[in-house]
């Protein structure tokens, strides 16, 4: 997909007339708008357009002739504004020196309405001066052999098609042509392969030039938009200023090409072989995870993810005791005890009353279990499955609800939470009296002999972007190498926390990276579940988060784009994949606490065997 691949790459024409390398704005009838001028220049529209007629010796600023009113005129809507922004900006059109087409449509006749107008920019002379001001006419324009009788600081509007002689071409700024003449594409969908190639003949026609491309007429909404940056034209002519410059800031946060592809796992599906019921769970919650942020991940890793492997898939629904939203505490709880609750509880009913979790039931059973997260471990989700608070922000509270949870692994970031406390207790400290080994570098992890551990290392839980190694499949990989060498059964709660805080920032970067991070892990549990055959392995989310829709990509490229409604969670229905014995059970559509009863079900059979 081009458009994520090169879509604000630059297109070096060196042009002599201050070609902009970017994707432009063209302010289209920008004189129609409820705050002329002002509202497009706010936005650094590279070109700003007025139609002007030249009526009763003055150049008023219409659509029609019917339109005209004496009061709007050219030099006081557009020459006066524009010439104070220049003295403002000690000579440039825009601060930063970028570029600006003040682009004037000529209603009437050419000559003598281009005649008026050179004698009336002749009375701006800061105008004249500014290198990053470029006059340029459109509309009834002379005809080019007379282009040499204008000043120099005039420039026209080209059109395909035509042969201009290199002096000609010098004084063009960009090519333009009506969109209706090449396609009848309406902007949905994508363009038919003839027309294609028709708009993509036009815009090689002008890039031979040298010169910017323009489609006038063409449709007007963000599909098409991309679609047109995709064939390669450059500058993008609107009637909606606001939401383009919007899209032309966002696209870099709003798309993600991967450099490189990551393997993924198959598992086996040695089906035979497993035993008829699992004596071991690892849970997996991807936060925030929803089907766009996996097919995102898919996408950018060229069609691959361990994840899509898993042939057994269910739907979660994820609402609160009181919200139709859920957030993650009551997310959480809800898989980690079977009850709802409302959104901000942690391990408590609505009430606020305790509520068991899975992990704290299969402590008392006897079984191993570990707490792993590539965030803060007292965050809500990890924190649902051992702690019980009315607030999920009380993190000093639920790090001490930790040290009574007998929970025997613990790794992830937090440290603060458990050392550096306002009530100056050390629970660092505590545990180790309690037989844990406790480790603040997560680089000491393969060191670890003990059975019981706690590692809390800050550091080692930045995101993917900023250069977080493996930090979920190794601390996965160590955990699952203590259990196996125990008796016990186990039971661990995994939790890939930064895809919900992508989502939250609206970076598609940030989300596909921990997504496909998150993969990691979890091909290392699958291949774990096909070596011991009793493991179950699920994979799902607490909820979506952003609210994120595919519009556009390219598996052969690993190039994605997308578009997030929220920068807060959703309300769609989450996946839930599952591997191993007792898989099956997990299809279908059901409520988030299905998940723990599920997995009590599981293990039930397992303990009655």
């Amino acid at each position: 997909m081009r458009l994520v691949i090169s879509l604000v790459a630059s297109l070096v024409f060196g042009s002599a007339v201050g070609q902009s390398s970017q994707t432009m704005i063209f302010a289209h009838n920008d004189y129609g708008k409820p705050i002329p001028f002002f509202a497009a220049y706010h936005q650094q529209a590279d070109f700003i357009e007025a139609d002007v007629f030249l009526y009763n010796d003055k150049l008023v600023v219409a659509h029609t002739q019917s339109e005209i009113s004496l009061d709007r005129t050219l030099d006081t809507l557009y020459l006066k504004p524009l010439q104070q922004q220049i003295q403002k900006n000690r000579g440039a059109a825009y601060p930063n020196s970028k570029p600006l087409s003040l682009m004037i449509d000529l209603k009437s006749e050419g000559v003598a309405t281009l005649t008026k107008l050179v004698a009336e920019l002749k009375t701006y002379p800061d105008l004249i001066k500014c290198k990053s001001l470029l006059i340029t006419i459109s509309g009834n324009v002379p005809e080019p052999a007379t282009w040499k009788r204008f000043p120099e600081f005039i420039h026209f509007d080209g059109r395909p098609g035509i042969e201009y002689t290199p002096d000609q071409l010098k004084r063009i700024r960009l090519i333009s042509t009506s969109f209706s003449k090449h396609s009848s594409w309406n902007g949905k969908g994508v363009l038919t392969a003839a027309e294609r190639l028709e708009i993509e003949r036009i815009v090689k026609e002008a890039h031979e030039k040298q010169r910017p491309i323009r489609f006038w007429g063409a449709p007007d909404f963000e599909n098409a938009w991309i679609k047109l940056m995709e064939a390669g034209v450059d500058v993008i002519n609107t009637d909606r200023v606001d939401a383009l410059a919007d899209l032309l800031r966002q696209i870099p946060q709003r798309s993600f090409t991967s450099q490189r592809k990551q393997a993924a796992y198959q598992p086996l599906y040695e089906v035979t072989k497993w035993t008829d019921a699992p004596r071991n769970v690892i849970l997996m919650i991807g936060d925030g995870m929803g089907l766009s942020q996996l097919y995102s991940g898919y996408t950018a890793n060229f069609g691959s993810l361990s994840i899509f492997n898993i042939r057994d898939i269910g739907f979660s629904i994820t609402t609160a005791s009181d919200s139709y939203i859920t957030d993650s505490a009551a997310g959480a709880t809800a898989m980690a005890t079977g009850k709802k609750t409302n959104n901000r509880f942690i391990g408590v009913d609505s009430l606020g009353n305790p509520l068991i979790s899975i992990l704290e039931t299969l402590k008392l059973s006897g079984a191993a279990t570990a707490i792993i997260s590539n965030g803060d471990v007292t965050d809500a989700t990890p924190a649902a499955f051992y702690a019980h608070q009315r607030e999920r922000s009380l993190s000093e509270a639920i790090a001490l609800d930790f040290t009574a949870s007998s929970s025997t692994i613990l790794i992830g970031g937090g440290k603060a939470h458990f050392s550096n406390r306002s009530d100056r207790k050390d629970l660092l400290a505590d545990l180790r009296r309690a037989g844990y080994a406790v480790g603040t570098d997560f680089d000491s992890i393969d060191s670890f002999t003990a059975k019981k551990f706690v590692l809390l290392d800050d550091s080692a839980v930045v995101s993917k972007l900023k250069g977080r190694g493996n930090f979920l499949s190794k601390s996965l990989e160590k955990t699952l190498s203590v259990f196996r060498k125990q008796p016990e059964d186990f039971f661990v709660l995994l939790e890939g926390a930064q895809i919900d805080w992508g989502g939250h920032n609206n970076d598609m970067g940030y989300v596909v990276t921990e997504v496909l991070d998150f993969d990691q892990a979890v091909a290392t549990a699958l291949r774990f579940a096909d070596d011991d055959r009793e493991t179950l392995v699920i994979v799902t989310a607490d909820h979506e988060t952003g609210g994120l829709s595919i519009l556009d990509g390219d598996i052969s490229a690993g190039s994605v784009y997308g578009n997030f409604s929220s920068n807060d969670h959703s309300a769609v229905m989450v996946p839930v994949f599952a591997y191993g014995p007792g898989a099956q059970h997990f299809r279908g559509i059901y409520h988030n606490t299905r998940i723990h009863d599920l997995i009590q079900e599981c293990l039930s059979k397992s303990r009655k065997h």
